[in-house]
């Protein structure tokens, strides 16, 4: 009976990035093709999925051992915390009752050129309206939810990946 094989970690990584890259260009085209502007959560969830996508494509190209997989399945796990944290705010703040909401604040342009980084982070992480309010929804959900699932599973999986044994 044949053992089932699994890919190698390179491309279980290259897999990864396929998928941060796919949900970066929906997030791209809801924003510039159906309108939807990003709150400073979403982008901050933007820069977070770059994050992950990042470690995996050089996790990816350089092709580690077992050392350095185990080192950027630890660096891909770290920013898909960063995203679970910011996308659980998000989604947080969209499940609080109308009466509960923040009120809407200044853009996040404005916010991180006016303010210090930390102040400019509090601000953003106490959120505002905008980022309560749910502009699209698949399944019931909506898209910081998803995000939180993605973040959940590429986590999940590259750390994983970055620790398992691979027959050299």
């Amino acid at each position: 009976m044949a053992s089932l094989q699994l890919p190698s970690r390179r491309v279980v990584n290259l897999i990864g990035v396929a998928i941060c890259a796919v949900l970066m260009g929906f997030a791209l085209y809801s924003q510039y093709v159906d309108g939807l502007e990003p709150c400073p959560l979403c982008a901050f969830q933007r820069i977070a999925m770059c994050a992950v996508g990042f470690v995996l494509l050089v996790a990816a190209v350089h092709g580690p051992g077992h050392v350095g997989g185990r080192i950027y399945g630890v660096l891909a796990g770290l920013c898909a915390i960063g995203g679970i944290v910011v996308a659980g705010r998000h989604v947080w703040l969209q499940s609080l009752p109308p009466d509960q909401v923040p009120a809407c604040g200044p853009g996040l342009g404005y916010i991180l050129d006016t303010f210090p980084l930390g102040e400019a982070l509090k601000q953003v992480f106490a959120g505002s309206g905008e980022c309560a309010k749910v502009d699209w929804t698949f399944l019931g959900q909506s898209m910081p939810f998803w995000v939180l699932v993605w973040f959940v599973i590429l986590g999940v999986v590259a750390v994983w990946n970055g620790w398992r044994r691979v027959p050299r």
